[in-house]
């Protein structure tokens, strides 16, 4: 072999490696953010338990809302029977009412009531349930309101189609595709939503929940 062609092939091979990993770098961005997407989604579906609600009908944008705040507020095999901080009851004919210590957060230290579903506290159930529970019972001040999971769904569903009570139209604006704005907008109201003063695991993918979510209940009513 000549000296000529002994100077020849150590440059080629530099040449292509140098090449390849150009092209590589080139490429690389992509290739991560398509890995991270696949893994993102991949985690998410495992992660989200995605369990239908108990009430039947309804706007299909606003269940699919109601059903995004589960994953993060209460995304558990049983979310209408779970207590703040993961304890399940049994009992369901009214708010259980039991005051769960906060162990992590900027509330550590105190306890909370929050419950089902939709984790509401008892004060706000009371409340909302007066303004909303489609059957309450018993009389004037004596009034019992049901925690069943369908009245959980009623009550949420009820308030969050109450213009009055948001200062905007909240299907509309999800129709118009602000579902950020819509989550940012409850997040005082549920804290877990992205905005508030509890994100978990969840609640970098909310807006991708809404979609998968939404999907599935226009396809409900189609």
């Amino acid at each position: 072999m000549s000296n000529r062609q002994k100077n020849f092939f150590p440059k080629t091979f530099f040449g292509l490696s140098l090449l390849t990993l150009l092209v590589f770098q080139a490429r690389l961005p992509a290739f991560v953010n398509t890995l991270t997407q696949q893994f993102s989604s991949s985690t998410l579906k495992s992660s989200y338990l995605n369990q239908p609600l108990a009430m039947t009908g309804g706007d299909p944008y606003i269940r699919a809302l109601m059903r995004t705040i589960t994953a993060s507020e209460s995304n558990v095999a049983k979310p209408y029977y779970v207590l703040y901080g993961g304890k399940y009851v049994d009992d369901l004919s009214k708010h259980p009412e039991q005051c769960m210590p906060i162990l992590t957060g900027p509330n550590i230290g105190q306890c909370s009531t929050a419950a089902g579903r939709y984790q509401f506290l008892n004060t706000t159930w009371y409340e909302k349930a007066q303004k909303y529970h489609p059957k309450p019972s018993g009389v004037f001040w004596w009034k019992n309101y049901s925690f069943e999971p369908e009245y959980q769904d009623r009550v949420v569903y009820a308030w969050l189609n109450d213009p009055n009570a948001w200062g905007v139209n909240i299907s509309q604006k999800l129709k118009q595709g602000k579902v950020e704005g819509v989550l940012k907008l409850l997040s005082p109201t549920w804290t877990s939503l992205g905005y508030g003063i509890e994100t978990n695991s969840m609640s970098p993918h909310l807006s991708r929940i809404y979609q998968k979510m939404l999907t599935e209940e226009l396809k409900r009513v189609s």
